[in-house]
């Protein structure tokens, strides 16, 4: 069993390897795209990111359980409760259309708590990382930058508040759109950047809210541990502090109730 220190280096270590696979076959003209059964797209990229960090926990973290987006869940059966949740590409449509805003996202959960997080986005230049009690932080521009530490904005009303969200047909299928709209209308200004990156800019202070109708847990369990330790608050759609799926909601805490009574209805 490795020390939090320890954890923190290992998922690093893990994010430079997922980056070496992902910058190599961005944009590649041969890049091979599959449908999933849920007709999303998975890439040669996503299976081959997590597979490798797959590889890598197991050889170094043999008690240790795995859950990921392509390769569902190894346990163990250790009476260590340590749970590795890799999402080896957040933001696979993208990814496959060129766009530059997607992001490896790598948690540990120990005993159901979070206690590690890794936000790797090489096509941007940026990673982000948290440990539980540590505090979070971003690295910009490359390897020689230093890390900066996150902080949310201290904004407390809705009409000074930035809003984020993502694909607005999500809000539609989920009979949602109308609460989206309530709330946009309550909010100075809105953007669709969706995927981690909304819940990166909340936990830096860029913007106050940020929310998205359908999610899983690994999806969420990574920007969840930056959002906190920067000082937000990350909650379901019931005000349950969850990274466990179906929905997620991220402030900068002080105007977390007032966007919930808007999009929990």
């Amino acid at each position: 069993m490795l020390g939090l220190p320890d954890d923190l280096a290992l998922a690093l270590e893990l994010a430079d390897v997922a980056d070496e696979i992902t910058m190599a076959r961005f944009r590649a003209s041969d890049l091979v795209v599959d449908t999933k059964p849920d007709m999303t797209p998975v890439s040669e990229a996503d299976r081959a990111v997590e597979q490798a960090m797959r590889d890598r926990l197991e050889r170094q973290c043999p008690d240790d359980s795995i859950i990921g987006e392509e390769y569902g869940e190894r346990t163990t059966g250790s009476p260590l409760a340590r749970r590795w949740i890799v999402d080896p590409i957040d933001g696979t449509k993208g990814y496959v259309r060129g766009l530059p805003v997607w992001a490896t996202l790598l948690a540990l959960e120990d005993d159901g708590a979070l206690t590690v997080a890794v936000v790797s986005a090489p096509a941007i230049r940026r990673r982000w990382w948290a440990t539980a009690g540590g505090g979070a932080f971003v690295r910009e521009s490359g390897e020689g930058s230093a890390p900066r530490r996150l902080r949310v904005s201290a904004i407390g009303d809705l009409a000074d508040a930035q809003l984020c969200y993502g694909g607005l047909e999500e809000w539609r299928a989920t009979g949602r759109l109308d609460a989206l709209l309530a709330m946009s209308a309550r909010c100075w200004r809105t953007r669709g950047f969706g995927d981690f990156w909304q819940y990166m800019l909340v936990a830096d202070g860029q913007a106050e809210i940020c929310s998205d109708p359908t999610v899983s847990l690994w999806d969420l369990a990574s920007p969840m541990l930056v959002v906190q330790e920067a000082g937000g608050r990350f909650t379901d759609f019931t005000g349950a502090a969850t990274a466990a799926g179906g929905d997620a909601i991220a402030s900068n805490g002080l105007l977390h109730d007032a966007a919930l009574s808007i999009l929990a209805v």
